[in-house]
């Protein structure tokens, strides 16, 4: 099924055709309450985050700032909660549990948000975790505006509790399977 072009007044132009496939589930609310698994990966995959040695992820500065940024996730959404984590080289693998939660209810972004994903979405705490890490990681390097992430994510939306021990598991050993990974580059 072909998607209509919309128009955009502010441009005064129909919008670029994307060819960019959209992954996330149709007609799925991603504010509703729940356990998300989410994968973010660095541009072009490149390690920046560390190095694994002997199936132990080593953290480097910028490394560090991913972590600290993921773990302050909840000081900017109140009503959401971590779960296993693990920042890998050229990518991040974490639980995110959105709660019940009323209309009113809101990530306090570390940025301003102008437009975008719904509010106490997913893509709103995803978004701003990922700008807040990028700022950092770019004051640190002294490179203003260097593209850390790809565009988007991945998430897997778990709908059986059954499946949580599996998924903290596999975070938990991602970097013993460091050296069979097909993100490896």
């Amino acid at each position: 099924m072909r998607r209509p072009l919309i128009f955009c007044p502010i441009m005064n132009k129909l919008p670029e055709k994307s060819n960019r496939k959209n992954i996330r589930l149709p007609d799925f609310d991603y504010t509703s309450p729940g356990a998300y698994f989410v994968t973010i990966s660095t541009k072009d995959s490149k390690c920046l985050f560390g190095d694994v040695i002997i199936g132990k992820m080593r953290l480097s500065a910028i490394g560090r700032i991913v972590s600290r940024c993921w773990e302050e996730i909840p000081n900017h959404c109140p009503l959401v909660t971590l779960d296993q984590f693990i920042v890998m080289p050229n990518h991040i693998h974490g639980l995110i549990n959105i709660p019940e939660h009323t209309a009113g209810d809101a990530c306090i972004a570390p940025t301003q948000r102008l437009s975008g994903p719904a509010k106490g979405s997913l893509g709103a705490i995803i978004g701003p975790f990922k700008s807040a890490a990028t700022r950092e990681i770019n004051l640190l390097r002294g490179s203003p505006g260097v593209q850390v992430w790809q565009r988007g994510y991945y998430e897997r939306v778990i709908r059986k509790g059954d499946d949580l021990p599996d998924i903290r598991e596999y975070i938990l050993n991602n970097q013993l399977r460091w050296e069979i990974d097909r993100e490896k580059p």
